[in-house]
């Protein structure tokens, strides 16, 4: 079903309110000479105050006012556009969108009239689990202001037969919707029209969709509830950019499948803590599908890892951004979750510098140490995740990660990337806990990579000479050695699980030259 929540609210709408707030601008800031007033009249024709937004065209300044309040503005053509809600007895309401096209000069009036609202249909083929009629979000945008529609945008969202449009066939305008019907499976529609058409909506066929479907593993997160969602992103910003069906807000483990317009779609996860803030997840990567085509985006699967930045030497210094230290790999480095780190630099037995740094809020989050000669430097990280004001369920895994970089600078002054590792582990055949079978053996994938700098940073080519994985059962206090196999890009080390608690993995990559690259996760998963 569709909701309305604090993290995943009606992206549409909520795009304005920054042009709103900031282009709100004065008559006398644009020698305003004319002035516009909007009257809105709901279903049944009396009066119903609104909040309009006026936009000029082209220049796409947006202005914001209370319907019946009159507005100065400098003469020109205008878009006018507004969500006519209006509440009733028994709860639900209706919203009727709107929008007119306006040429201001003098004291210009024009009235937004919800009686001539024509209700938002939909259809589709669907499944006898599904009893319920479809939630529709719709938005009217201004069209021809700038590449970005969706970023001048009024809408609102209801149930079928509660949601009109007032039908306009001015090419200004545009008109996006995403319909969902909900059952054991959820079913979403995406159409975006020139205009707002006599007859807004459509009608679609099981057979021509395609389907996302949602895997989601617990015991990796800051917080057990997992709310997951779809966005509509087309490849040409249009008004249904940002659209949004909720796929499923619950406890983490659990599975939901969606059958989709096809298109380019956005997945997107929110960890929400017990006290209601939005401490995690993120968007991993669009996913264009054509119709009958499938493809499963997992979320929180094991092993939580460092996956971002590698020290930046140059200018006779070291620096590192310890930042992504602890994130899921299936999001990416937007998703990572803040951590608390310590950093140490040392050439030999002399520690050249050593600082504790934070992400979290406005903490300093980079490390620089100046070097003065050539050399074998080590760079340690501890880092462990960190979010004041919540609790962490008890057991939770990758909760903390260190690095453990040795490597060798041979012209302080040199800008390169430094030649070491970041390494993903994977193990296969864990359960939606992230757990494998007690006394079991559990095949790791292992893979070394570089990371990622930024467009500007080019990366020196270092070739992984050796791979090497250890496991422990009691938190680190000892290691066992696990057989390796070197499988094209990659590794795979057999892990001998023990029969409760949890594994924790360690790497260690080297080149031909010598650099080596230590990476430890601890609770990398769990055995039960």
């Amino acid at each position: 079903m569709m909701v309305r929540r604090r993290s995943l609210g009606f992206v549409g709408v909520a795009a304005l309110v920054p042009l709103v707030a900031s282009g709100a601008l004065t008559a006398s800031a644009h020698a305003a000479s004319a002035s516009l007033a909007v009257t809105t009249l709901g279903r049944h024709g009396a009066k119903v105050s609104t909040t309009v937004n006026v936009v000029a065209v082209p220049s796409g300044q947006t202005y914001s006012v209370t319907s019946g309040k009159r507005i100065s503005l400098p003469a020109g053509r205008y878009i006018a556009m507004t969500d006519i809600s209006e509440s009733a007895t028994d709860g639900v309401g209706t919203d009727t969108i709107g929008a007119q096209v306006v040429q201001v000069s003098g004291s210009k009036s024009v009235t937004l009239d919800a009686r001539k609202g024509k209700a938002v249909k939909v259809s589709l083929d669907t499944p006898a689990d599904v009893t319920e009629p479809p939630k529709i979000s719709a938005q009217v945008c201004a069209a021809t202001v700038s590449n970005m529609p969706s970023a001048f945008s009024v809408g609102g969202w209801n149930d079928e037969g509660a949601l009109y449009a007032i039908p306009n066939s001015s090419r200004l305008l545009q008109f996006g919707y995403l319909a969902q019907w909900s059952g054991n499976d959820s079913y979403v529609a995406a159409k975006n029209t020139t205009g707002i058409p006599a007859a807004p909506g459509g009608s679609f066929k099981r057979s021509k969709l395609a389907t996302m479907r949602f895997s989601v593993r617990s015991g990796t997160q800051m917080a057990r509830q997992n709310d997951t969602a779809l966005q509509a992103q087309p490849k040409t910003d249009d008004c249904t950019t940002d659209l949004m069906a909720t796929v499923r807000d619950d406890n983490a483990p659990y599975s939901a499948t969606v059958h989709v317009t096809p298109g380019t779609w956005q997945p997107r996860d929110d960890i929400m803590a017990g006290n209601g803030d939005d401490v995690g997840g993120g968007f991993p990567k669009l996913r264009t599908l054509k119709a009958g085509q499938s493809f499963t985006q997992s979320f929180g699967r094991a092993v939580w890892s460092p996956m971002h930045y590698l020290p930046l030497l140059g200018r006779k210094s070291v620096t590192f951004i310890p930042d992504a230290l602890i994130g899921d790999p299936d999001v990416g480095v937007n998703g990572a979750d803040p951590t608390k780190e310590t950093v140490v630099l040392s050439k030999g037995s002399i520690i050249v510098k050593k600082k504790t740094l934070t992400n979290w809020g406005g903490g300093d989050a980079e490390f620089s140490a100046g070097i003065r000669s050539a050399g074998w430097y080590r760079l340690t990280v501890d880092a462990h995740r960190y979010r004041p004001g919540i609790t962490f369920p008890a057991g939770m895994l990758s909760s903390r990660a260190t690095l453990d970089w040795h490597f060798k600078v041979a012209d302080p002054a040199r800008a390169i990337v430094a030649p070491v590792f970041l390494t993903r582990f994977l193990p296969t055949g864990l359960n939606s806990h992230n757990q494998a079978a007690a006394n079991s053996t559990t095949t790791v994938d292992v893979s070394a990579g570089r990371g990622s700098q930024g467009p500007d940073v080019k990366f020196t080519n270092v070739t992984v000479k050796s791979v090497r994985v250890w496991s422990s059962a009691d938190g680190g206090r000892t290691w066992q050695a696990a057989t390796v196999k070197h499988v094209g890009s990659a590794w795979q080390a057999s892990v001998h699980n023990p029969a409760s608690g949890a594994v924790a993995l360690r790497s260690e990559v080297t080149d031909s030259a010598g650099d080596r690259s230590v990476e430890t996760v601890y609770r990398a998963y769990a055995v039960g």
